[in-house]
C-alpha cells in the first residue's frame, strides 16, 4: 500500500465530453466531497484500458475517473492492490469503481498485485449493503464467477455473493461491431439529453439478471453477427439497489476510443453521481416489461 499517496494524486490531464453537467452534480462545500476507490486487478484478462504503460503513471481508465473527480468534485484514490479492502482507509471511501476481471482472491494476476481476500470480498459487500455506492463497467461482470455451466443462468443460491449485488454476469462475447443501444430512461442521471445510439465496441452477452434491475440501456441484438448475439435483446447498463446501497453496471468501457466517448462518459459520470447520492433518480424493476426475453440464453458455438 505504499504506493497509494503516489496514485492519488496522478493521472493525465484528459479533455472530457461536451455535455453540460447539473450544477447540484458538482460539491460545493469540500467537507462534503465524495471519496471514490477506483479498484482495477486484473486475473487473468488485463484490459488495455486499465493498463499503467509505465511505473507510476495511470492507465487511461484510471486518468479518466481521475480527472471527472477533478472537474466535478469528487476525490478518486486508483488501486490494484488487493489489501486496500481490509486496510485503514477503505472505511472512508463513499464509492467503488470497479474495472476488474477474473477471480481477485487468486494469487497470480496479470498486473502482478496482491489479491483480495475473502474477508476483503466481504468487507466490500459490506459496505455496499450498508450504503456505499458502487460503480462497474465492462469486466466488472466478468469477475466472481458463479457455480455452474457457463452458458446457462443459475438458481439464486448458485450465484455468486458478488454477482448478485451487480445484477447480472458475463457470458462470453464475439467479434467487435457496431451496435445499437436502446435508451429506456432518459431520466437516469447521465442519460439526459441522450437518444439510442449506435457505438463500436466488445459487447458482452449476459446472464443471471437481478430481478429487481432499473434498465436504462438495452443491447439491441438486431444485425449484431456471432452466436453469442443469438438471442433477444437484453440489459446492458441498469441501476439497482444492494441492501442500502446503490449500484450501477454499463457493459462499455473495453475499448479506449469508449472510455473518451462523450456518451460513455456522460453516462458514467451520472452513475458515478448517483451511487453516492450526488443526484437522485427513481427506480422501477423494469426488466420484464423492457427486455421481457432477457433470460433467453444464447446457443453455443455451432460445431464444425
Amino acid at each position: 500500500m505504499n504506493r497509494r499517496d503516489l496514485l492519488k494524486g496522478a493521472g493525465a490531464a484528459l479533455t472530457l465530453g461536451v455535455f453540460p453537467f447539473p450544477l447540484a452534480w458538482t460539491a460545493p462545500d469540500l467537507a462534503k466531497r465524495k471519496k471514490f476507490l477506483m479498484y482495477s486487478r486484473s486475473e487473468g484478462f488485463e484490459h488495455d484500458c486499465v493498463r499503467r504503460k509505465k511505473p507510476g503513471e495511470m492507465s487511461l481508465a484510471e486518468g479518466i475517473v481521475l480527472e471527472m473527480g477533478k472537474k466535478h468534485g469528487f476525490d478518486v484514490v486508483c488501486e490494484k492492490d488487493g489489501r486496500v479492502f481490509l486496510s485503514k482507509e477503505f472505511p472512508t471511501f463513499d464509492g467503488f469503481v470497479f474495472e476488474t476481471q477474473g477471480d481477485l482472491l487468486k494469487e497470480k494476476s496479470r498486473d502482478n498485485t496482491p489479491p483480495m481476500t475473502l474477508d476483503g470480498k466481504k468487507a466490500l459487500l459490506d459496505a455496499v449493503a450498508s450504503g456505499k455506492g458502487f460503480v462497474g463497467c465492462h469486466c466488472a461482470s466478468d469477475t466472481f464467477h458463479s457455480k455452474g455451466d457457463r452458458r446457462k443462468e443459475q438458481e439464486a443460491k448458485d450465484i455468486d455473493q458478488y454477482i448478485a449485488m451487480l445484477g447480472g454476469e458475463f457470458i462470453s462475447h464475439g467479434p467487435q461491431q457496431k451496435a445499437w443501444l436502446r435508451v429506456t430512461d432518459k431520466k437516469f442521471p447521465g442519460a439526459e439529453g441522450i437518444d439510442d445510439f449506435q457505438l463500436h465496441e466488445e459487447w458482452y452477452s449476459l446472464k443471471n439478471f437481478a430481478p429487481d434491475l432499473h434498465v436504462i440501456l438495452i443491447q439491441d441484438t438486431k444485425g449484431m453477427v456471432h452466436h453469442d448475439y443469438a438471442r433477444p435483446s437484453f440489459p446492458a447498463t441498469w441501476a439497482k439497489m444492494h441492501g442500502k446501497g446503490r449500484v450501477f453496471y454499463t457493459s462499455m468501457g473495453h475499448r479506449d476510443d469508449v472510455w473518451k466517448n462523450d456518451v460513455f462518459q456522460k453516462l458514467l459520470l451520472g452513475g458515478i453521481n448517483w451511487t453516492v447520492g450526488n443526484t437522485e433518480a427513481k427506480l422501477t424493476a423494469n426488466l420484464n416489461e423492457v427486455t421481457p426475453m432477457a433470460r433467453t440464453m444464447p446457443p453455443s458455438a455451432p460445431k464444425k
